[in-house]
């Protein structure tokens, strides 16, 4: 047991430091002015936590994709399980979300500058439509994908519309729920630094473009960029972490 948990730290170390020497030695060889070494990198968040633009950035970032995340979810989750409940209230609204859904959130960017001018509500608008989609594509997909004995089991036991739903229907589709949360989690993210580098005047992705246009300064911009990775590594362990309660873990062949 001790070995695997070695191992599973092991290997993704040996492959970052691996990945960094190769860096460094490109940057070296090819003598280039321009893109910037790992210690400038590593020099550029001392810079930027300095001034205390770091945190402060990363926080508004986490901020906007909170507050868009969490408004689809309100409306996502409780969405996909009438549509899923109600083959009649699929088959009316459906075509709609199957035209809406294919339409990148960025392509929205010029509506939600219309709509709310370069402020906080044009970005999380844009991680909404990110996120809605997924969320209601994918829970509508789990409430059809339950086995018919699950909803006759309901039935037998004379349960309510209601109790079925909160006792069969929502921990039955519970797994491929969770996958989609972590879908679009991932995609708001996404989206929240693309839509900063228009909508918005901080965040991590405005981060990238100021430090981009200010002196061409790209220790900032590669620094900027790891640390908006690093954050997406950790949305996503969560999600995972989330997905492994006892509850809902036998959906997952992983866990």
């Amino acid at each position: 047991m001790r070995t695997r948990n070695f191992e599973k730290y092991l290997w993704p170390s040996a492959t970052a430091a691996l990945m960094l020497a190769v860096w460094d030695i490109a940057v070296r060889l090819t003598k280039t002015q321009v893109f910037p070494s790992p210690l400038a990198v590593a020099s550029g968040f001392r810079e930027l936590a300095a001034r205390g633009v770091l945190l402060r950035y990363a926080g508004d970032s986490l901020f906007r994709v909170g507050a868009g995340y969490g408004l689809a979810l309100a409306l996502g989750l409780p969405t996909g399980l009438f549509l899923g409940w109600s083959w009649k209230a699929a088959r009316a609204v459906n075509p709609v979300i199957q035209v809406l859904r294919p339409i990148s959130p960025l392509a929205w960017i010029p509506v939600s500058i219309v709509l709310f001018g370069i402020s906080n509500f044009a970005t999380i608008f844009l991680i909404f439509l990110a996120s809605f989609f997924p969320i209601v594509v994918t829970t509508m997909n789990g409430v059809r994908s339950i086995p018919s004995m699950y909803l006759l089991a309901g039935r037998n036991f004379d349960l309510s519309p209601l109790a079925r739903l909160a006792r069969v229907v929502l921990p039955a589709a519970l797994p491929h729920v969770l996958t989609g949360l972590r879908i679009a989690l991932g995609v708001a993210w996404l989206v929240v630094v693309a839509a900063e580098m228009i909508a918005v005047d901080s965040g991590l992705g405005y981060l990238v473009i100021d430090s981009r246009n200010a002196g061409k300064r790209y220790d900032l911009v590669v620094a900027a960029m790891l640390l908006i990775g690093l954050i997406g590594l950790g949305l996503n362990l969560l999600m995972r972490r989330v997905e492994r309660i006892r509850s809902v873990r036998w959906g997952f062949r992983s866990a």
